[in-house]
């Protein structure tokens, strides 16, 4: 039996007895006899690596205080919770044991052994015990508890709590890097939109219709970095990391060249879609002040991909909450103090995104995080280009279908009878929404690699636990933000303007925005489930029929035909939004996971075959 030492950490003997009788009980239930031929070592002795590994039984490793034990090696055991494994064994000793028993899997929390199956199965989790930590359960353990039915009640909050841990791990810091580069523009047009109604008519237009419209150029572009650099720094080729970085900005500040001209003549581009003729100079006026804004999106989105990568996300998080705060007291020394207007505020906007150039830049240079995928400036950036702006093309496109939607209804939402009014109600509302957006975007970013890295491992019981866990997660997180909608309805709208009129528009608006936020709350996250499934072509055909097939022209129906005006406008947007959710969760829960496990490995062969040459050509 366990060795009452090795649970010297419990305060007293009548505990210490009470959980050797469970684990005897534990033993006994799933059919496993002790087997005490090979010694145990305690915690005292937690270098030393325990005998017994013959054919009949094996001894298991001892870390700081941990137990162990020797078990009958004709069922398939599963061994968790051997803590500070890495410090008692090197990679040749490992490998010995493989050899021996079969295959291992280790990391620096979480040791586990497979042995082959001789008989029936019969599940062994001690990472599932009572008084397991939830840091220390591994998905191979949760994969092999999931797999035996049924199971009891008790489990669900502690694999629940598992899950919930590792998706806002993977959330936190991208959400906050969301949110803070979001809040720049959302905070400008705060200031701005207390210039008048004009002015901010003018502005909304100018970030939807052609800021909107670089940045999901831009944003969409960038997709490629992350997927190439995590290539890359997976097949530990670091040096070509920095050059696909490169690579991309290169590509990224020629579109910013072209998106320029576009830039300039907003005024004209905007008239010509049928904004009217002092909206779209106040418009022009706003764009060409972003100018400087769009190769600060060519050097900063690239670079923030390329952190991304690597797994740094904290230090974004931080610097982009850092040059948001400078933001606020820049713009409103400019547009408040020195009354600078609407050019202004455009030009903060614009040199707030350089300090986060400049910021990140010089993380990557200086920081030894960056030490060996950063080797400096180089020409074989030139290299390889093609093969990149293809692969750049495919996720700009695929990205912009989504984003450009809700840009495009308030577009049209000014070309109605009172344009200033509608255009000002529906961007107030529009900007709520897409902070919203910003915070499940990166939830829903979580939930694309959990599903796609249990996939590609081959777990497809927690892949389906981790959907349910993140929609239930996200719904919840939706509730509470439709609520704080409805109950500030009047305060929400007097944070951009004092205008009356305007004041009461939105606040007729705020329950179709709580229905939007609600929606938001599944729908993203069930793209992130769908994109990190390999669904991408999938979803961009669902994408482009319930939006823009159906819920666009249902917008305009009901905002032009009948007396709804820009909320008829809205509800279109609600219908696309609704048949695309109920799209997704009807492809979602006729999933065959046990499918998906196999076509994630067959994607992955053919990425990686696919993608090899445009590594190569970095490194």
């Amino acid at each position: 039996m366990f060795h009452p030492r090795f649970h010297s950490h419990l305060p007293s003997m009548t505990r210490r007895n009470n959980l050797e009788t469970q684990e005897q009980n534990l033993f006994e239930e799933v059919g496993l006899g002790i087997v005490n031929s090979g010694p145990t070592l305690g915690s005292t002795d937690s270098s030393a690596f325990c005998s017994s590994l013959g054919s009949e039984a094996f001894g298991s490793f001892i870390g700081s205080g941990s137990f162990g034990f020797s078990l009958d090696s004709t069922s398939s055991v599963l061994v968790t919770e051997l803590a500070s494994v890495s410090d008692l064994f090197d990679d040749s000793s490992v490998s010995g044991f493989v050899g021996s028993l079969g295959s291992v899997g280790f990391s620096s929390q979480t040791f586990s052994i497979h042995l082959s199956d001789h008989g029936e199965y019969q599940p062994l989790l001690l990472g599932l015990d009572s008084h397991s930590r939830i840091p220390d359960l591994s998905s191979v353990a949760v994969e092999e508890f999931l797999q035996h039915r049924p199971i009891a009640l008790r489990w669900w909050p502690r694999l629940v709590a598992w899950e919930s841990r590792l998706l806002w791990l993977l959330s936190g810091s991208s959400i906050v890097l969301s949110i803070f580069n979001y809040m720049l523009s959302f905070v400008t047009l705060m200031f701005t939109g207390h210039l008048g109604a004009l002015e901010l008519a003018g502005a909304s237009i100018a970030s939807v219709g052609i800021q909107g419209l670089a940045y999901g150029i831009m944003l969409g572009m960038a997709s490629a970095v992350q997927t190439v650099c995590g290539q890359a720094y997976g097949a530990k080729q670091y040096s070509a990391m920095g050059i696909i970085c490169q690579r991309a900005i290169i590509l990224h500040l020629g579109a910013a060249v072209l998106l320029t001209f576009l830039y300039w003549f907003s005024g004209d581009v905007l008239q010509a879609i049928g904004q009217t003729e002092s909206i779209a100079q106040q418009g022009q006026v706003f764009s060409r002040g972003l100018i400087p804004q769009i190769y600060a999106f060519a050097i900063s989105c690239p670079m923030q991909r390329f952190l991304q990568a690597q797994n740094i996300v904290n230090p974004l998080a931080f610097m982009s909450i850092g040059v948001f705060l400078v933001h606020i007291l820049l713009t409103w020394l400019v547009v408040n103090v020195l009354g600078c207007g609407l050019l202004g505020a455009a030009l903060t906007l614009s040199l707030s995104w350089w300090f986060l150039v400049i910021i990140n830049g010089l993380y990557i240079v200086l920081s030894p995080s960056c030490k060996e995928t950063w080797s400096g400036l180089s020409f074989r950036a030139f290299t390889g280009i093609w093969p990149y702006f293809k692969l750049t093309v495919a996720s700009a496109v695929m990205l912009c279908l989504e984003i450009w939607y809700n840009q495009g209804l308030v577009l049209i939402s000014g070309l109605l009878s009172n344009p200033t009014i509608a255009l000002d109600s529906i961007s107030i509302c529009m900007n709520y929404l897409n902070w919203d957006m910003q915070f499940m975007l990166g939830l829903s970013a979580a939930a694309s690699v959990r599903v796609s890295n249990e996939l590609g491992a081959g777990h497809p019981r927690v892949a389906k636990f981790s959907v349910f866990v993140v929609n239930g997660t996200s719904i919840l997180i939706s509730i509470v933000f439709s609520a704080i909608v409805l109950i500030f309805r009047v305060g929400l709208s007097k944070a951009f303007t004092s205008d009356s009129e305007v004041i009461e528009a939105v606040s007729d608006l705020t329950p179709l925005l709580a229905i939007s936020v609600f929606l938001n709350g599944i729908q993203p996250i069930l793209s992130g489930v769908a994109i990190g499934s390999g669904w991408q072509a999938i979803v961009a055909y669902v994408n482009l029929a319930t939006y823009y097939i159906i819920g666009l022209p249902i917008g305009c129906v009901l905002g032009f035909k009948t007396s709804l005006g820009v909320a008829g406008i809205w509800w279109g947007m609600i219908i696309g939004v609704l048949l695309q959710t109920a799209t997704l969760v009807v492809l979602t829960a006729t999933t065959n996971w046990n499918k998906e496990v196999e076509k994630a490995a067959d994607r992955l062969k053919k990425s990686a075959n696919e993608e090899t040459d445009l590594v190569r050509g970095a490194a």
